[in-house]
């Protein structure tokens, strides 16, 4: 869905074969149709696995060397979190927040690296939120700067072999996001197009950027000079409007 659908779509557009992974199989049966439909000359083939689950990574990295498949993208989109207060967030929902935002990411990565050779792609997607403590979305902000400090570690390391990676943090997209986590949709529905983002994410990764920022540049620049105490409330405030009832 959403961010991960149309990155499927714009490599689809490149001409490139397509490894798709998701929890729902009509979903991804309905995507591969889709693009095999508009895009004749290439493959798509589709693994139905759940990143909340204990080596999920494991199992999607197996699939694809029994099928004989060498990844030349590695897309890391999947993500979720629970806007509110965190004494009143489930134990399962904050496990399963951390294994598919940080674990899976972590693990896929680990694994599909050996296998990936110079001129690859890795694009992690992280968030606006990862450059401040969000108080009301506590775990997601808090994952998501993990991808942040994690891409940009692996960006330096493996310049050297040429395989380029990216950290793309969009801010409020046009995708269900907000409904699914917990949020006021309207904050969503009137933010930019998957298109837009993917298409400056494919263009960031061609440039070979470490981080594309996609919103609030100098605000986000700003938070530098900022003292951490006035960040995280500011940050507060604007999460406790945009969340749904706790």
């Amino acid at each position: 869905m959403g961010l991960g659908a149309e990155f499927a779509r714009q490599l689809a557009a490149r001409g490139e074969n397509l490894y798709l992974t998701a929890r729902t199989d009509e979903l991804l049966r309905a995507l591969a149709a889709e693009l095999t439909s508009r895009h004749g000359n290439i493959r798509v083939e589709t693994f139905r696995c759940d990143l909340s689950e204990p080596d999920a990574a494991g199992r999607i990295a197996a699939d694809l060397a029994a099928r004989g498949l060498r990844p030349r993208w590695l897309v890391n989109n999947a993500g979720f979190g629970d806007a509110g207060s965190f004494r009143n967030m489930a134990p399962g929902r904050v496990t399963a927040c951390l294994m598919v935002n940080v674990v899976a990411l972590t693990e896929l990565a680990r694994l599909l690296i050996p296998r990936m050779k110079s001129g690859d792609r890795i694009v992690n997607v992280a968030s606006t939120a990862s450059f401040q403590p969000v108080p009301y979305f506590n775990v997601y902000s808090a994952s998501k700067a993990y991808v942040l400090s994690f891409s940009e570690a692996l960006h330096e390391e493996l310049l050297g072999e040429g395989i380029h990676v990216l950290c793309l943090c969009p801010g409020p997209t046009a995708t269900n996001f907000g409904t699914n986590n917990g949020m006021d949709a309207a904050a969503f529905e009137k933010g930019q197009s998957s298109e837009k983002v993917v298409r400056a994410g494919l263009g960031a990764s061609d440039r070979n950027k470490a981080i594309q920022l996609m919103q609030r540049r100098l605000a986000i620049t700003a938070l530098r000079a900022i003292p951490r105490v006035v960040v995280r409330k500011a940050a507060g405030s604007v999460a406790k409007r945009f969340k749904t009832a706790d």
